[in-house]
């Protein structure tokens, strides 16, 4: 068969290996966009002897491409039938384009070289998990471009030693990962400057966890409609805030992560498996621990909205706002989830349009208005009598007004 390719996965992102101009091909014809894999890194690992030799001329005979596995690329691989590989929880598959066969199709014989070697293929799984790290990495700058959060500024508003020195911590790791670029490497050296930095890191999160925690705890105790509208509105900028840090926490997590594979591939490169999969469990865990603090926020914030919804006729002013806020803040979290990878349960929650809110509430304000209303606030400016004697009166005034608020709204709808 000629133009044989491999395809490795490790369930984040999918490497492509062999011939450069195959290489291509494979990519053109399935549309899927890569970048470089980096392997001549491995070239290095392998000591010396008859096997080194091997190992770094099947490492120089190919070319290789990654990409993240996003949910459409990873349909499209799956045709390809990935197996389990020796290497925990990475898949292999030999694909080919026979003859003048237009498609590609898995090609079971004569496997190629990194499928047959675990070193080699542990060192790519290791290289593959640094590029998926590094994507996220990458999307968290942008994330922190678009809401135009200064996590420094955060930090040094805050009183707490743990925080000042995270700011220290921050510079330090790009240093590192500045001289990384430069050198191709993470020697001793380099090591040295960057591992105390994950306590400190480590201390931010859980005091930013803290943070949103709290203010959950907060809404809880809220049940008047102004105490909710003065706690969520104050929340919107709150929880964008510590979303930030927490985001930078992460990818700053993510970069040591990166250097320590770096570091095990120089100095143990036998090691670099078990290291890479106990990285990506820890990092699993952050990511939980992440996730329930921020639903817990997300689902007061939706208790908020609810509440102020069952209350827009009595309150038409601070309850619309009440769920405003709460939207706000939970489509923040929501598209915070989506940077880090977190599978968020629900979607942001949508807030009911006040027309649709008012509609409601009239309906049952002219239903329960044949039986008496024993008391209603006021609608604008106007204030009703609460007078027992007069029910029928604020029966009356309660469907007026609603009627009239549902004309207006449906005016402007036609206006528009």
């Amino acid at each position: 068969m000629g133009n044989e390719i491999q395809l490795i996965s490790d369930g984040d992102g999918l490497a492509v290996i062999g011939n450069t101009a195959d290489v291509e091909r494979f990519l053109l014809s399935e549309g899927l966009p890569s970048k470089d894999l980096g392997l001549q890194r491995l070239k290095s690992v392998f000591g010396t002897g008859a096997a080194a030799a091997q190992a770094g001329s099947d490492v120089a005979a190919n070319s290789g491409r990654w990409m993240k596995l996003t949910n459409e690329s990873a349909q499209r691989v799956k045709k390809f039938g990935l197996m389990e590989s020796k290497t925990p929880g990475v898949s292999h598959a030999m694909v080919g384009k026979p003859g003048s066969i237009k498609s590609w199709l898995q090609f079971e014989k004569g496997a190629g070289s990194f499928l047959t070697n675990p070193a080699l293929l542990a060192g790519a799984a290791g290289i593959m998990a640094q590029l998926a790290m590094q994507q996220t990495m990458d999307e968290i700058t942008d994330y922190l471009a678009t809401i135009d959060e200064k996590v420094d500024d955060v930090l040094r508003a805050q009183k707490d030693a743990v925080l000042a020195r995270m700011i220290g911590v921050d510079l330090m790791i790009e240093e590192t990962m500045t001289i990384r670029e430069q050198v191709g490497r993470v020697s001793e050296v380099t090591w040295s400057k960057v591992q105390a930095g994950p306590a400190t890191i480590a201390e931010t999160q859980a005091y930013a966890l803290r943070q949103l925690d709290a203010l959950a705890e907060k809404m809880e105790g809220k049940t008047k409609i102004g105490d909710l509208a003065t706690t969520t509105k104050e929340a919107e900028s709150t929880v964008r805030q510590w979303l930030a840090v927490l985001a930078r926490c992460f990818q700053l997590q993510d970069a040591i992560a990166v250097l320590e594979l770096d570091r095990v591939l120089d100095a143990s490169p036998e090691e670099l498996d078990g290291h890479r999969l106990g990285l990506k469990a820890a990092r699993q865990r952050r990511l939980e621990l992440i996730s329930r603090s921020t639903e817990r926020l997300v689902a007061r914030m939706n208790a908020a909205a609810d509440s102020a919804n069952a209350k827009v006729l009595l309150n038409p002013v601070k309850s619309p706002a009440v769920v405003q806020s709460s939207n706000h803040v939970a489509t923040g979290v929501h598209e915070f989830h989506g940077r880090l990878g977190i599978e968020s349960g629900r979607q942001s929650s949508e807030a009911r349009r006040w027309a649709d809110a008012a509609t409601e509430a009239r309906d049952k304000a002219l239903e329960t208005g044949a039986k008496g209303v024993g008391a209603a606030r006021s609608l604008g400016n106007e204030t009703l009598d609460r007078a027992g004697s007069v029910k029928d009166k604020l029966s009356s005034g309660i469907a007026e007004r609603a009627r009239r608020l549902l004309g207006d709204e449906e005016e402007r709808g036609g206006e528009g």
